[in-house]
């Protein structure tokens, strides 16, 4: 017990807890819902639970390029057409840097959507990793 209350070993020991923490923090806050997704988590929910990437950009930047088969429904629509995605599934969130997501992801959970989460690094994280583009006329 004069180990644990001994004045160097105790501020050894807070560090040793504060460092343990902040490694779990990544592995706890992946998996929650309004939170950043990285690129193979979201292609896997895509995949096997049907999830909907949704692009939150501007129709015009969408229109230039965007992830095949998403939708897109621009940030500034958000409020009034979110009742037009589906509350079954997973939603992830596309931006171009990973950066505006987050503030219609939060939007979207006060309207009762559950499963929403944002794609870490946006567009720009796509792209990044060589994935296919789709350009819409």
């Amino acid at each position: 017990m004069d180990f644990l209350l001994s004045q160097n070993n105790l501020w050894i020991l807070l560090i040793a807890v504060a460092a343990g923490g902040m490694l779990l923090w990544p592995s706890v806050s992946r998996g929650r819902p309004g939170g950043r997704i990285e690129l193979d988590d979201a292609i896997r929910q895509v995949n096997k639970e049907h999830g909907v990437f949704v692009d939150i950009r501007a129709t015009e930047q969408f229109k230039a390029g965007n992830i095949p088969q998403s939708r897109n429904l621009p940030a500034a629509d958000i409020e009034a057409q979110h009742g037009t995605l589906p509350k079954d599934k997973p939603l992830i969130l596309v931006c171009a840097h990973g950066r505006e997501s987050q503030r219609v992801a939060a939007s979207l959970r006060k309207h009762g959507f559950d499963r929403v989460s944002c794609l870490s690094g946006g567009l720009d994280s796509w792209v990044q990793a060589g994935m296919p583009l789709s350009r819409k006329s």
